[in-house]
């Protein structure tokens, strides 16, 4: 094995650890978001998780202006007239020199590498609440499986630690990641955005052919699975859709429970914080309770287990 190899396999980019994690599995976890994403949903509520890079990200409405950022960028690619621009953001190297600057919060590193060791110890000090809670760790994105042998290797050390885990998927994923990691996972949270391919690949930039062919042999390989759905009214909240999707789910293995999961405005705000384009802007909007009973109904009607919300 090469340096560089055991590098790779040691560290990874992560852009954030949540504590007390509530809906990302049972029990309180410990959420661990990695960066980049094989996927580009137009809702997606983490938008600064898509790049496989660390990124600089800027807040137009909390610049004062000062010109720190300017002085301390090393690779000179902030200019008067290019705050916040795709050209600076080219340029970057993401060394976050910029933000550490910032006097106003204006500017932030999203995403820094870190080594199986480094994520370990924050793991670890949760494990009281994991142990009282029956929760764990949960490897989320992005799309974690991106980053394969970074949580392999996480995964590994937290059986080794006995601490339960789980895997937030797309499953946009090569297949043998994928099964590699059905010994070391406790549960996977397996998204589900749309049965029609064509509409898939409009919403996601993918078609779902690779997603449900995962699905599949996830179940074939005794895994245990929660299927969530982002409930998107105007996307995917018809009810063809929803038959298809159960009929579907009704022949898998190892689906344990179904969540609809309603869409809410964080993704939008959360775009425009970071003044990034929102493409769903004015085209989707809230579900209402009944649509989701609605939804719960049919799926139950197939014998799936339905949930609303995380």
């Amino acid at each position: 094995m090469t340096v560089a190899s055991a590098v790779k396999q040691k560290c990874g980019i992560v852009f954030d650890i949540k504590r007390y994690a509530i809906h990302d599995g049972p029990g309180i976890r410990t959420t661990v978001h990695l960066k980049g994403c094989p996927m580009a949903c137009l809702w997606c509520h983490n938008p600064e998780s898509q790049a496989f890079r660390p990124q600089l990200l800027f807040r137009a409405d909390r610049c004062i202006g000062c010109g720190r950022c300017i002085d301390a960028c090393p690779n000179g690619a902030i200019t008067a007239d290019s705050f916040g621009t795709e050209e600076e953001s080219m340029r970057c190297s993401g060394s976050g020199e910029c933000a550490d600057v910032c006097p106003s919060g204006a500017r932030e590193l999203c995403g820094r590498s870190m080594s199986v060791a480094e994520v370990m110890r924050e793991i670890l000090k949760e494990r009281m609440f994991y142990d009282q809670s029956g929760g764990g760790v949960t490897f989320s994105g992005g799309e974690p499986l991106s980053q394969p042998e970074f949580v392999m290797a996480l995964l590994e050390e937290c059986k080794r630690n006995e601490i339960n885990t789980a895997i937030d998927t797309c499953g946009f994923v090569s297949p043998k990641v994928l099964l590699d990691t059905v010994p070391y996972t406790d549960l996977y949270l397996y998204d589900i955005k749309h049965m029609d391919p064509e509409k898939h690949k409009e919403y996601t930039g993918v078609d779902n052919a690779v997603v449900l062919s995962n699905l599949m042999k996830l179940g074939e390989n005794g895994a245990a699975i929660n299927i969530r759905m982002p409930f998107i009214p105007g996307v995917n909240t018809d009810e063809k859709n929803i038959r298809a999707m159960a009929e579907f789910l009704a022949g898998v293995k190892g689906i344990t429970q179904v969540n609809l999961l309603p869409y809410h405005s964080a993704a939008e705000d959360k775009h425009n914080r970071w003044s990034m384009e929102y493409k769903l802007k004015g085209a989707v909007f809230v579900p209402t309770e009944n649509s989701l009973r609605k939804a719960a109904e049919i799926i139950e009607s197939y014998g799936i287990r339905t949930a609303i919300g995380g």
